[in-house]
């Protein structure tokens, strides 16, 4: 039986690291991100979030697109299709949030490339952490990288699209409180996902 995938999105400071990591424990499941899932993409998230590093939009999101590209072919199917649950910090919401409504790429074009990358595989539930620019700003601590120094209008724009995409994709995406306590976020994370997937409950 193959395994199932669940992704965790959202802006800056929002928890994902936290709470994608505790859910995996729980779950038995692998725990991965994106970009750096991979020893290529580890050198890709050097490039892509160095302060130093300009890109155009579009060299961006084809640095991402080749990370997704090997994540998937290298990490993600081989542990679904071993039967094994995989969870994400972060997937390919985030190219359409940050690339699209963020950077402002086609929609359909950004859209397009994740698929042809990641052969089509999308998660069998999304968990967007939705937490307001302000306070993501007031948690981050140390020099900003690349992207979080993209400044507040650029993230309330990603902020909006997660959002969207979370309406527009309803079934497969579910949005908990992230300015929760974390025992709490933790609590709807796992009665979301399970309601989503009732057999992960029985592992």
């Amino acid at each position: 039986m193959r395994g199932r995938f669940v992704a965790f999105e959202g802006g800056e400071a929002s928890g994902k690291s936290t709470q994608s990591a505790r859910l995996a424990a729980r779950l038995g499941a692998l725990l991965t991100r994106e970009p750096g899932g991979t020893s290529a993409g580890a050198r890709i998230r050097e490039v892509f979030l160095d302060p130093e590093t300009h890109l155009t939009d579009r060299a961006e999101m084809l640095l991402l697109v080749a990370d997704r590209a090997q994540h998937v072919a290298e990490v993600v199917m081989p542990a679904l299709n071993a039967g094994r649950h995989v969870v994400s910090d972060r997937y390919a919401g985030s190219s359409l949030a940050y690339q699209g409504y963020g950077r402002g790429l086609p929609l359909d074009e950004v859209r397009h490339l994740t698929e042809w990358a990641a052969c089509g595989l999308w998660p069998d539930v999304t968990v967007l952490l939705d937490v307001p620019v302000e306070l993501a700003v007031a948690r981050q601590t140390g020099r900003p990288d690349r992207v979080e120094a993209a400044g507040d209008d650029f993230h309330r724009r990603v902020g909006e699209g997660f959002r969207r995409l979370a309406r527009e994709l309803g079934d497969s995406w579910v949005v908990v409180d992230g300015t929760l306590e974390p025992d709490d976020v933790e609590k709807l994370v796992w009665d979301s996902v399970i309601e989503r997937c009732p057999e992960l409950g029985d592992d």
